[in-house]
């Protein structure tokens, strides 16, 4: 498949056209915590990132923002508009790049048409010299788009959702924006960005695999996706989603950057398709979303404890905020989302209750030993 997609400018990076693949990642601090956000932000740039995401919730976070860049002053900042999408004005003048997620956007001030939201953002990127990112995850796609297909075709809701955007900013005159489509599944990501590529050529594509967990089987993962579709010429900026300390979130740069090397070298270390057999345990990324440090740990705690089914055919997610926990817990057999105080407990859709980080690990035990006497009888 050949590609030609157009070039976007990113503060001092550009990428599409004929530019190398940039690697990027997200801070994992507390945006107000505005020493360890910097202290991020420098870990980053010193693994090599070219783009760093941070997320932005209220106007406390644009105040802090303002300094991170003060102190950062060279950085090529993302900024995360997930549930206020009206703060894109306050950040503007401190990042290189707006990012929105079309099913969040679809929430938020109903009686408006989505439309109108997207008019607003693309004035904003465009007074300010921004690009824009289109972010699409399969957790996250709006209603309306997934009540029109059978819930086992995830793929299609998603590819809508970024087409009829990709229009949407097309009609505004707006061209300095990529794509994202992104799932826990590799095969997903690969299917997905391979049916956008033939269809939209032209847009530059974010690649990722979204709550793709921990080292090593979250590293597996993304390789996998990326091995598929960057040897088809598809994929113009990376993100490697570890589940992974603070003070280590550098290594999602030099993960993505040795992947990047292995394909350029012909050196590949996968297969065409992920067939995972066995327990799967997903997680999203430490980000800056994350209300308890705690939910790292965690994550670590749980792929521990739950050693003794890995023969069985489950899905487990953990997930660290309120934002993309609810609904992307929906599609594993047990699922866990982080609060500041405690963690709620899912079997598919269905809501088990909350319980404190001390409890939690002795309850997912009970239902993962039900799920199993379930599967076997």
């Amino acid at each position: 498949m050949t590609r030609q997609t157009r070039e976007i400018r990113i503060g001092n990076v550009r990428i599409g056209g004929t530019n190398p693949i940039a690697v990027q990642s997200m801070t994992a601090t507390r945006t107000q915590d505005i020493a360890a956000t910097i202290r991020q932000v420098e870990l980053l740039e010193a693994a090599g990132a070219d783009v760093i995401r941070i997320a932005v919730d209220n106007p406390k976070d644009v105040a802090a923002l303002a300094e991170i860049r003060q102190a950062r002053p060279n950085a090529n900042l993302s900024i995360d508009l997930q549930e206020n999408y009206r703060l894109a004005e306050k950040v503007a003048p401190f990042v290189q790049k707006l990012r929105y997620n079309p099913g969040h956007l679809y929430h938020i001030e109903r009686d408006k048409p989505v439309t109108e939201k997207v008019r607003y953002l693309v004035d904003v990127a465009r007074a300010h010299g921004c690009a824009m990112r289109i972010g699409v995850n399969a957790g996250s796609v709006d209603p309306d788009k997934l009540a029109k297909y059978d819930r086992e075709d995830s793929i299609t809701p998603m590819l809508e959702s970024a087409l009829e955007h990709c229009a949407m900013l097309d009609d505004l005159g707006f061209d300095q924006y990529c794509v994202s489509i992104k799932d826990s599944d590799p095969n997903k990501v690969i299917d997905s960005n391979l049916r956008f590529a033939e269809a939209r050529p032209d847009v530059p594509l974010h690649l990722g695999v979204t709550e793709a967990g921990m080292p090593p089987d979250g590293i597996i993962k993304t390789r996998i996706a990326f091995e598929q579709l960057i040897t088809r010429g598809i994929g113009d900026t990376i993100r490697v989603s570890l589940t992974l300390p603070f003070e280590r979130k550098g290594e999602e740069i030099t993960v993505g950057r040795q992947i990047l090397d292995d394909i350029a070298s012909g050196r590949f270390r996968s297969v065409p398709r992920f067939e995972h057999k066995g327990l799967n345990i997903i997680s999203c990324p430490s980000c800056s979303r994350v209300e308890n440090e705690a939910f790292i740990d965690l994550a670590q705690n749980v792929r521990e404890m739950t050693a003794y089914a890995k023969e069985h055919d489950i899905t487990i997610a953990v997930m660290g905020c309120r934002v993309n926990g609810p609904g992307e817990t929906d599609d594993a057999d047990l699922g866990m989302w982080c609060a500041p105080s405690y963690v709620n407990l899912k079997r598919g859709p269905q809501s088990l209750g909350h319980f404190t980080y001390d409890e939690i690990l002795g309850r997912l035990r009970t239902e993962l030993d039900r799920l199993i006497e379930e599967k076997a009888s």
